[in-house]
Formats: structure tokens, sequence, C-alpha cells
């Protein structure tokens, strides 16, 4: 449930600050008429992302139990790679989103079109909750009424600090914010990603596929199912979704869950507190990849 609370928040705070900053803009230019429009947009985008969840949960109750696991194995790793790009695009877009957004919304008033206003705030608020819906995929497969209870949570509690930030004027400090929570999403994504490593094996050992080494239990560590500290239990289920804790492992699992943590956590916390150095990285990558394409760099020498 604190898996499912964290996401839901997350997500539903970063609509709530791009829906302020468009509002706020239509307010500091004595537009107000044109809020009705931003709001139309959202709702479509609301309807649009809840639209999304019940055709995903329809299809999901028709699947036999060998493709419920294929089902659950390619979400939560599609899961992943988007909850890992949202990481870093919000860590290297945070300080400069208001003024992005402000220019997207000046060119659309220049271009005088409603209909565009309209399907900007469509999108920017969609994309948040289709991310949402995606991420919470593998959780409600798991456990539907965790996820229910953990989502709603963090829907009515984003909402509260979005309230307090706008309406009363508490102060908080958005970029630590992201920086503390994109930690503990990389902890999240990582125990996601070997709980689809885990699935996909399930499935394939299902089917009768031999998967070899990797398909084996590296350890297991003996505790019943109805021990509140099994990965299901009232304990140990906190620690799977956060840690990705189970008491059995395989191998792929375990390889899979530790190289996303050596990767991506130094990673995250590198793009936070020392940005710079990703920008030396972009810099050394875009020169690699000029390097690499001969034809490319013999053609701009020429010009």
């Amino acid at each position: 449930m604190i898996g499912q609370y964290l996401i839901t928040f997350r997500e539903v705070l970063e609509a709530a600050l791009i829906t302020a900053i468009i509002i706020a803009y239509f307010k500091r230019t004595n537009k107000d008429h044109l809020i009705k429009y931003v709001w139309l947009g959202i709702s479509l985008a609301l309807v649009a992302s809840v639209g999304i969840a019940m055709i995903i949960s329809l299809i999901y109750g028709g699947l036999s139990s060998a493709d419920a696991k294929l089902f659950e194995g390619i979400a939560s790793i599609i899961a992943v790679i988007v909850l890992t790009g949202m990481i870093f695009w919000m860590s290297m877009k945070g300080n400069t989103i208001k003024k992005e957004i402000d220019q997207k919304i000046s060119q659309r008033m220049t271009n005088g079109t409603i209909i565009g206003l309209v399907a900007f705030s469509f999108i920017v608020v969609f994309r948040e909750g289709f991310e949402t819906v995606l991420f919470l995929i593998p959780f409600g497969a798991s456990d539907t009424n965790a996820t229910i209870i953990g989502a709603s949570l963090g829907l009515f509690s984003a909402l509260f600090v979005s309230y307090l930030i706008y309406s009363v004027g508490l102060k908080l400090n958005i970029r630590r914010y992201f920086y503390f929570s994109s930690i503990l999403l990389v902890l999240l994504a990582a125990g996601l990603l070997g709980y689809g490593i885990h699935e996909l094996i399930s499935y394939q050992k299902a089917i009768g596929t031999d998967v070899g080494w990797l398909g084996i239990y590296a350890f297991d560590l003996g505790i019943s199912d109805g021990s509140f500290l099994h990965h299901k239990g009232a304990i140990g289920s906190i620690f799977a979704v956060m840690l990705g804790y189970s008491v059995k492992m395989e191998y792929a699992r375990i390889i899979v869950h530790i190289s996303y943590l050596i990767i991506f956590l130094p990673l995250t916390i590198i793009t936070y507190r020392a940005p710079h150095y990703i920008d030396r990285l972009a810099i050394l990558g875009r020169r690699i990849w000029f390097f690499l394409r001969p034809q490319e760099k013999i053609q701009t020498i020429k010009k």
C-alpha cells in the first residue's frame, strides 16, 4: 500500500503543480475567462485516464493464469522504464518547468486557438494520469484492495497538500521533495523490475520452457505464507513493495534488481546533488556519438 500511495501522491502532486502554473499564467495576464478551458482539458484527461484503467482491468480479468503472469511481467518492466524516465525528466526540468509551460501557453494564445489550449491542458494532465495507471497495474494485479486504498490515500493527500500550498501559503521545497521521493521511487522501481522478471520466469515455467540456472532460486528463507514476515504478510509486504523483498528469489531476479540499483541510485543522487556532472556526461556522449558516425562527420567537415 505504501508504494501505491507514494506513486499516486507524487503523480497527482505533479499534475496539481502543472495545473497551478497554467492557471497562474492566465491570472497573471488577466485572462481569467480562459481558465474554464483549462478545466475542460483537465476533466477530459481524468475521464480518459479512468477509462484506460477500466479497459486494462477488463483485459487482465479475461487472461488465463499463464497469460496473466506474462501480462504482469511485461507491465512491470514497461512501468519501470517509464518511471525511470519520469524521475530523470523531473530532475532536469524541475527548475525550468514553469518557464517552459508559460512559453507553450503563450504560443497557443498567439495562435488564438481554444482547441489548442484544451489540448495542451489535456496532454499535460493525461500524461500524469496515464503514468499513474501504468505504474499501478503490477500492484493492482497482485493486490487490488491495497492498490485501491493506497492510490486513494495518495490522491487525497496530494490534493490536500496542493490546497495548503496554493490557498494557505504552505512553503514546500519542491526540488528537495522530488529528490527524496525520487530515491524512494528508484528503490521501488528496482523491486518492481525484479518482480517483473520473476513473473516472466513463472510464465516460461508455466508453458514448459526451461530458463536454466537463471530461473533457479538462489535462496529460500523458509518463511511460511501465514507469517507476517512473508512478502505477502503485514510487515513483509511493506518491504516487498519498497525494497523488492521476497522470501525466495531466482538468480535472474537478484541480478537485475541489484544491477538496477547500482546504476540508477547513484545516478539519481548525482543528478540532483551535482547536476554539472550530468551535463559533462551529456557533452561527452554527444562527442562519442559524433566520432562513431564517420560518414556524418565527413559530410559536416566538407560543408
